[in-house]
């Protein structure tokens, strides 16, 4: 499935609803469809059923599991089997992205937390100019971002003033489902909710500089974090053979697949969570793909370039700079 977060105008005011994607360029609402479908099978209190099971928020609708997630897949059913268009609150049940006036966020507009990766040896390799030294073979390692500053598909990142060297990150990133820690690696992937694209804008001139104090990346990084256009589950995504494309302004500069990354979201599930929990919503972060942004290449974007990078499966997203 594809799932998204996206609000629409009501009338008390914009409201944010966790979707389903149904394949003809519509949202189905997954709170409102599920109530529907329960108040069709007879269930006395419906809308308190749908929003203990799947609520209208991603982080709380990921720490219900299954039980959301089979109810994601009720909805999207009773919506194509059924001529219903309205919940037992009147709300509407199915959007077009197009014509509704739907504004698409971030799959989690605020995330529990980011942590992101190194797990592509050319990137490494081309980043330092050097080999990868022997702890990047024997560890996945990974910076901390910051969560309150994740934007969503099409919108616009102001770049900070203190910086004028700007810079993108093709990735793909993982969404962890339930709680969990000292997790194996073979039972890693179970914790893994689903996958969405990925862009750790990064500006150069200031990464580069704090990072001789030999921490961080921080203000680097943490002024925009994308994510979108959706979070697809783990069963409908091939993670190993999916094609990944950056283009600026309509000129392919990047490509890649997370196929190649050496450490495997496995593998980091499983470093991750020693001795401490994951939680539902938490974002890993693969890294960037070899010769996936402005650094490797020699060259970096300009105030309006718009940056649209694409994971097969999951979708395109875009953002302009300025």
């Amino acid at each position: 499935m594809k799932l998204a977060t996206f609000e629409v105008e009501t009338a008390v005011g914009p409201q944010r609803r966790v979707g389903v994607v149904d394949g003809h360029g519509a949202l189905v609402d997954v709170t409102a469809a599920y109530a529907a479908s329960l108040e069709s099978a007879g269930e006395a209190d419906p809308v308190g059923v749908a929003e203990t099971h799947a609520p209208a928020e991603m982080r709380s609708f990921l720490a219900r599991g299954d039980r959301a997630l089979n109810a994601a897949r009720d909805a999207l059913e009773f919506v194509r089997s059924s001529d219903v268009d309205r919940g037992p609150t009147g709300g509407r049940l199915r959007f077009d992205e197009e014509e509704d006036g739907v504004r698409l966020l971030a799959p989690l507009p605020r995330p529990n937390s980011i942590r992101d990766f190194m797990a592509f040896e050319e990137h490494v390799k081309n980043s330092l100019g050097e080999e990868p030294p022997d702890v990047w073979y024997d560890v996945p390692v990974y910076y901390k971002g910051n969560p309150d500053t994740v934007v969503g598909p099409d919108a616009t990142v102001e770049w900070p003033d203190y910086s004028n060297q700007m810079d993108y990150e093709l990735e793909v990133a993982a969404v962890i489902g339930k709680r969990g820690s000292d997790i194996p690696v073979e039972e890693a992937d179970d914790y893994i909710a689903g996958y969405t694209v990925f862009n750790d804008f990064s500006a150069r001139d200031t990464q580069m500089r704090e990072m001789q104090g030999r921490l961080g990346p921080a203000k680097g990084k943490d002024f925009a974090n994308a994510l979108g256009p959706y979070l697809v589950t783990a069963d409908e995504f091939d993670l190993a053979d999916a094609s990944m494309t950056a283009t600026v302004d309509g000129e392919t500069w990047s490509e890649g697949t997370p196929g190649e990354m050496h450490h495997s979201f496995a593998d980091i599930v499983a470093h991750v969570s020693q001795s401490e929990p994951l939680q539902p919503g938490d974002v890993l972060g693969s890294g960037t793909v070899g010769e996936g942004c402005g650094l490797e290449l020699g060259r970096f974007l300009e105030s309006g370039d718009r940056v649209a990078l694409t994971v097969e499966g999951i979708g395109t997203l875009e953002n302009t700079v300025r």
